[in-house]
Parts: structure tokens; C-alpha cells; sequence
């Protein structure tokens, strides 16, 4: 399970320009920095907004592209194994209550479909890729998740 952040334009939140990038479709003309993503082929599974509203992209069991070249437990390639689920934000901006306690009951939800996925197997994108990657970044707060399964369990 990997935890990711975005914004588009980045620091920007609200509107449909990451529906755009995860279904292919961002038109690189109407911003700037979307130049910068031309080309670029990436999904996710979940992506859950600032207001707590969930937008599935890709069915869990099927393979996203959101981890790049990463690397857990020993294994390469974690876009064949993980479930990637994308919070609306940035490194530094505090993500919402709603968006802790969708992603809380998300990945209670997916613990008991898929058993093998435990608090132990839930990183950010940063722990698998930390050479590349910062997200979810400093202003995620990992005790606040683990307390949100805890307390559920």
C-alpha cells in the first residue's frame, strides 16, 4: 500500500486536472507546468480529495502505475504488487480530517479484502522510492493513520 500526494497545478487544490493526468487526457496547453507532464503515463488506484470525496481510477486488482522505480521488502517494481492511493496535496500543506478518515476507513476496507496488506505494508511513496520521491511528505502525519486503524480494529 503506497501513500502519495498531488496537486495540479502543484500547490493548487480543487478541479479536474488530476482526473485529467490519471485518465490521460491533461492537456499540456492549459497550464504551464502541464508541459511538463506531456507524455506522461501514470495512474493511480484511489485518489481521495481535500473534502474526503474518493475517485477510483483503476480497479484494485488491477496493476496502476503510480510508483515508478521503487523498491520494498526486497522487491522491485512495487507498481506489480501495491494498490497506490493518492491524497489530494502537498509535502508541506496539513492534509484534512475528512481525507484521514476516508483513507482510515479505505484501508480498513482493503486490510480485509486483501490480508496480506497490514499497518507494517503501508508506506509513502518516500519510503519506496527515497532518491526520487518526498510524498507524502512531512505534513502527513503517520501516528495519526496508525491510530485510525488501531482504534478501528
Amino acid at each position: 500500500m503506497v501513500i502519495h500526494n498531488i496537486s495540479l497545478p502543484p500547490g493548487e487544490f480543487g478541479g479536474g486536472w488530476i482526473d485529467d493526468l490519471f485518465l490521460n487526457r491533461l492537456d499540456a496547453r492549459c497550464h504551464p507546468y502541464f508541459a511538463t507532464l506531456s507524455g506522461l503515463r501514470v495512474s493511480a488506484h484511489l485518489l481521495i480529495r481535500r473534502d474526503g470525496v474518493i475517485h477510483q481510477y483503476v480497479p484494485f486488482s488491477e496493476q496502476a502505475w503510480h510508483a515508478g522505480v521503487s523498491l520494498f521488502a526486497g522487491r522491485e517494481r512495487c507498481n506489480e504488487f501495491s494498490i497506490g492511493i493518492e491524497l489530494e496535496g502537498t509535502d508541506t500543506t496539513p492534509y484534512s480530517d475528512r481525507q484521514y478518515q476516508q483513507l482510515g476507513v479505505v484501508l480498513r476496507q482493503i486490510m480485509q479484502r486483501y490480508p496480506m496488506v497490514t499497518p507494517a505494508s503501508i508506506v509513502g511513496h518516500q519510503q519506496i522510492a527515497p532518491q526520487r520521491k518526498t510524498d507524502p511528505g512531512e505534513a502527513f502525519d503517520w501516528q495519526r493513520l496508525r491510530r485510525l486503524l488501531i482504534d478501528a480494529a
